[in-house]
């Protein structure tokens, strides 16, 4: 409990994220720029949010929310999440009056989200964040007829690149690169 340096790495590495979600919020800002996306009534495309919190699953954690439309059971948003000792996610999340042509989107441009790293995640809630066995099914180009069959009766749902700590990603400094790819990867699942 005494050992101060472990308080002050720990800042500095939260302070780092905090830079990377940062840059992330300008590139896919600029990776959305002139893309129609298929949108909530109400949606407000500069709405952003940061977030800094101690624990999930008692793990520090951090993420960016943009876009992000969160109004009752209406969810419309890419996150983009640091869970400490974990991995980065970057995922979008999806509920509400337009759920119905998300899924029909996916199926019907299944081959082009398939095979790039994206996750269906399969938790009984958005706010899952574990993936693995269970948890996600990846969506390669194989298990279209099983990824249909899975969000058939989903009230909601999300897809998600997720990168480990160790992903040479990581340690190479392109995890703004990764999430605009990422974001890139699942347009054609949010857009008319």
């Amino acid at each position: 409990m005494g050992d101060q340096t472990f308080f002050q790495a720990k800042a500095a590495i939260m302070q780092k994220v905090r830079s990377t979600l940062e840059a992330v919020h300008v590139a896919l800002q600029a990776e959305l720029e002139g893309i129609d996306l298929l949108a909530p009534v109400g949606f407000e495309p500069t709405a952003c949010q940061f977030v800094k919190g101690e624990h999930l699953d008692h793990y520090p954690y951090q993420y960016l929310d943009f876009p992000k439309h969160f109004v009752r059971k209406e969810k419309f948003t890419f996150r983009s999440l640091f869970w400490w000792g974990h991995h980065f996610v970057f995922a979008v999340i999806l509920e509400g009056e337009n759920l119905t042509r998300y899924k029909k989107n996916l199926i019907n441009r299944y081959s082009e989200v398939a095979d790039r790293s994206i996750y269906l995640c399969l938790g009984h809630s958005l706010w899952e964040w574990r993936y693995g066995a269970g948890y996600t099914l990846e969506l390669t180009s194989d298990r279209r007829t099983e990824t249909a069959a899975v969000l058939t009766h989903r009230p909601f749902f999300k897809l998600a690149r997720f990168i480990p700590m160790n992903d040479p990603l990581v340690a190479q400094g392109k995890l703004v690169v990764a999430g605009r790819d990422a974001l890139h990867s699942l347009i054609p699942v949010i857009t008319h």
